[in-house]
């Protein structure tokens, strides 16, 4: 295998110049497998750059080789003292399974750096490691540190049509050009780009991805039959760097491919032809992942057709995965979708939990829920899912969007994780008790890891992602799924000085300074000039781009600020409205339910309040939502201001530049008119002025 060669697309993360510590350096690469070919194809391309060597490590001769770097199998014979030494340490410190099935373990001795993993996939994550560390992982001495992922599957979902579908297009909630994967009705006959791809997921830590739309398609749903071969050559694609493919699938698919009367999940025959096409698809890959299915949700079909439950539809695909080790991700992404917006007692908030939370114990093990991260849609601010916490007993996914459908869809900066660190680190059951990482890494039970998911934002564009800095979303969605208590903050400077600092001319550390001044904060900057105190869906319907305050508020999806002359917010409370509080375990339940103790932030998602309501800051609702949409807007404008300045001093390329200016030309365009219309909403509707005079239309 060759390292993937792309002319005109951004290198994103692994610029060659990221690689210039172990390419400049004899590196000793000892194992055995095809994922350790891939990690000595990375070191000899890298060396063959930077005037490195690697010594081929002939038995009898390893431990006589001076080197500086050691990429080695646990298992392997003859390795150098040093190594051995490590070795020795490791499993003194951390016992005989210190690195699992994915990880390594990293010390630096006597001017030797060691990485040591008991299977080959280890090994490549210690490698994406070392090139993380740069110089520093080299010369000072490094005690023995233990790297292992917190999550077992950490899967990237592609929202890619194989056709352009009239509604969707061809990459749903896609910001960043068309698919990846196919062209014109067919698999691109190039996917060089598909293997860079998996370079780049693996060395942030995904080891997975779902290749197609959870809205299935006419063509995609053929992806399970007489176009598995486009499946075949994405696996192949991904398959050096670690990454295993799963696939969406119709729940419908026995009636739509197999020609049968029913999809009815306890139906013999049903059965019987699920069990043969997954059969036939572990015979094509071996390595298959398993099924992503969407049922009973927006138009999908499921096992309410047959007056089944959920658990009996994913037990049914779970059975027939399971002789192969394969999953079955079932998406707890179901609501009422064609709601009375006059009936005030439905609340699509509540609807994943009504659903699940009474089948919980009745999920297959392969049988794996996920579940958004928030009650709704990838908000730029919601309170936690209570279905989270409501399922101790069955195997959790928690799903996040990297695409950034309801956040400013990669035209605006909008740097997520602090997002999904915030949701990573809540405790459901208050202070002292488990966060969400702990029910996903541990759960059920404690009997195993669980998953982190996130929706992908990748297209064929130049840039990977649209925006040049929406890649570090992505980057920290990786980062975080391996790690999840990790600082956002660090995350961000490891993709700074991966993807801009090792070609960067003149004063680096100026580019660190500004990148940190423009994304730190762009999620909070973006929740400013958008949705207040957690109100959420004021766009545009259809595309989700762009104010329109009352867009949703009288249409079937559901209803969600319910403003008046009076007030503003959802009643959600078990005193007087819908009940919703009432789904989390103490303390959130009595918090939420509180009018003083509700977070501000989260206010306007569980309470209708008055525009005069005093905040715990003092301001009142509508004054808060005057300051923060003038400030959100102020905010962007010096964003932009800061990138200008980097123009004509080498620190980035031109065209990137160039890029980003003109995203935030469009994000500051964009904010003013958010500041405009939410401002001159709540105006006309309070009758409320604005204390500091400032003009409201």
């Amino acid at each position: 295998m060759t390292i993937p060669e792309l002319i005109d697309v951004h290198a994103a993360w692994l610029p060659p110049e990221a690689f210039r510590a172990i390419g400049s350096r004899r590196v000793l690469v000892h194992a055995d497998g095809p994922l350790a070919e891939t990690v000595r194809d990375e070191v000899v391309h890298a060396c063959g750059l930077y005037g490195g060597s690697v010594p081929h490590p002939v038995s009898d001769q390893v431990g006589d080789q001076q080197v500086d770097l050691v990429l080695a199998l646990s298992s392997m014979a003859a390795l150098p003292a040093v190594a051995e030494e490590v070795r020795g340490e490791a499993l003194r410190e951390f016992g005989p399974d210190a690195c699992g099935a994915e990880g390594f373990v990293l010390a630096c001795r006597d001017g030797v750096t060691v990485v040591l993993a008991d299977e080959p996939a280890g090994l490549l994550y210690g490698l994406f490691q070392v090139v993380r560390l740069g110089e520093s992982a080299f010369g000072s001495a490094r005690p023995v540190e233990r790297h292992r992922p917190a999550t077992r599957r950490r899967m990237i979902d592609h929202w890619d049509n194989i056709d352009v579908h009239p509604v969707m297009g061809q990459v749903e909630r896609g910001y960043a050009g068309g698919s990846i994967f196919w062209q014109n009705g067919a698999l691109r006959g190039d996917l060089t780009r598909v293997r860079a791809y998996g370079r780049l997921l693996a060395a942030c830590g995904v080891n997975a991805v779902a290749v197609n739309n959870v809205n299935v398609h006419a063509a995609e749903a053929r992806l399970l039959t007489d176009r598995l071969g486009d499946v075949v050559a994405i696996a192949d694609a991904l398959r050096p760097y670690g990454i295993r493919v799963h696939l969406s699938v119709n729940f419908a698919s026995p009636i739509a491919l197999g020609g049968l009367p029913t999809a009815d999940p306890l139906d013999e025959s049903v059965r019987e032809w699920w069990a043969r096409t997954t059969e036939r698809v572990y015979a094509t890959i071996p390595d298959f992942g398993g099924y992503l299915v969407k049922a009973d949700s927006e138009g999908q079909p499921g096992p309410f057709a047959y007056g089944r439950s959920h658990a009996d539809g994913a037990n049914m695909l779970a059975d027939a995965a399971a002789p192969f080790g394969g999953v079955v991700h079932w998406r707890a992404f179901v609501y009422n979708h064609r709601q009375d917006w006059r009936d005030r007692s439905t609340d699509r908030a509540r609807a994943a939990f009504d659903h699940f939370a009474p089948l919980d114990g009745r999920f297959r093990d392969n049988a794996i829920l996920q579940v958004k991260h928030g009650p709704m849609d990838f908000q730029v601010r919601e309170p936690l899912s209570p279905v989270i916490a409501a399922l101790p007993a069955t195997r959790l996914a928690v799903e996040f969007q990297v695409t950034q459908e309801y956040t400013g869809q990669q035209r605006h900066v909008c740097y997520l994780a602090p997002m999904w660190s915030e949701t990573l680190g809540f405790r459901p059951w208050g202070d002292g008790g488990r966060t969400v990482a702990d029910v996903v890494a541990d759960g059920p039970a404690a009997g195993g890891a669980g998953d982190l998911v996130a929706v992908s934002n990748v297209g064929d564009d130049p840039f990977w992602t649209g925006h040049p800095l929406a890649q570090a979303n992505l980057y920290a969605f990786g980062r975080l799924a391996w790690a999840p208590r990790t600082d956002p903050v660090a995350i961000l400077d490891e993709w700074i000085d991966l993807t801009f600092v090792p070609s960067a001319t003149g004063d680096p550390e100026r580019l660190r300074r500004t990148l940190h001044e423009m994304m730190d904060e762009s999620w909070t900057t973006y929740e400013r000039y958008t949705a207040p105190l957690g109100v959420g869906f004021m766009v545009r319907p259809g595309h989700h781009y762009g104010p329109d305050v009352d867009g949703y508020e009288y249409t079937p999806w559901g209803t969600y600020h319910f403003a008046d002359r009076d007030g503003v917010g959802v009643d959600r409370t078990r005193a007087s409205g819908t009940g919703f509080t009432g789904q989390y375990p103490p303390p959130w339940s009595d918090v939420y339910e509180s009018l003083t103790e509700c977070p501000d932030e989260l206010l306007l998602f569980f309470h209708h309040v008055p525009y005069g309501h005093v905040l715990h800051d003092g301001s009142t609702v509508v004054q808060h939502i005057y300051d923060t949409h003038f400030e959100g807007a102020e905010r962007v404008a010096e964003t932009r201001l800061r990138w200008e300045k980097l123009a004509g001093d080498g620190l980035v390329a031109p065209e990137l530049h160039a890029r980003v200016k003109e995203r935030l030309d469009e994000q500051l365009r964009s904010a003013e008119e958010w500041r405009d219309q939410v401002n001159a909403y709540f105006f006309r509707k309070s009758g409320v002025p604005d204390a500091h005079g400032r003009r409201i239309h």
